[in-house]
């Protein structure tokens, strides 16, 4: 039987291998770019690194804020993420979530993280997210 001191050591020696190994190619998630109509003046609208760290707290605080105060508003609005970033492939087919091409599986699907909210909203550009309505 192996010792808690060797686990714990094994344990830590792959944790610590983990980045090393995920740069080394395949392992990194290739994220999905946003669609064409995106262009310099109108990206994101915050910058690509607070974006990646803090999308989740932004997408809460809407929900928050649409939920408990009816204020729907297009600023962190789930539709208005979708309708950029999720791109028709060559077949002219949108991926659903949980596929790796679509722009929302390919870091959560990587990072093993299991959201809900395509439980009841659109995974995909709909004509109905332009009008702010987002539930399917």
């Amino acid at each position: 039987m192996l010792s808690h001191k060797t686990i714990i050591s094994t344990l830590l020696s792959v944790l610590l291998l983990l980045p090393v190994f995920a740069q080394a190619g395949d392992l990194m998630p290739v994220v999905p770019k946003a669609k064409a109509k995106a262009n310099p003046d109108t990206l994101c609208i915050r910058d690509v690194k607070d974006m990646r760290k803090n999308h989740m707290k932004y997408i809460l605080h809407k929900r928050d804020k649409t939920l408990r105060e009816g204020v729907r508003t297009k600023q962190d609005s789930l539709a208005e993420c979708i309708s950029c970033h999720i791109s028709k492939n060559d077949k002219g087919e949108y991926a659903s979530f949980g596929d790796s091409k679509h722009f929302c599986s390919s870091c959560h699907n990587f990072a093993a993280v299991n959201i809900d909210c395509f439980d009841c909203h659109n995974d995909k550009p709909t004509a109905a997210s332009k009008t702010g309505s987002t539930i399917k």
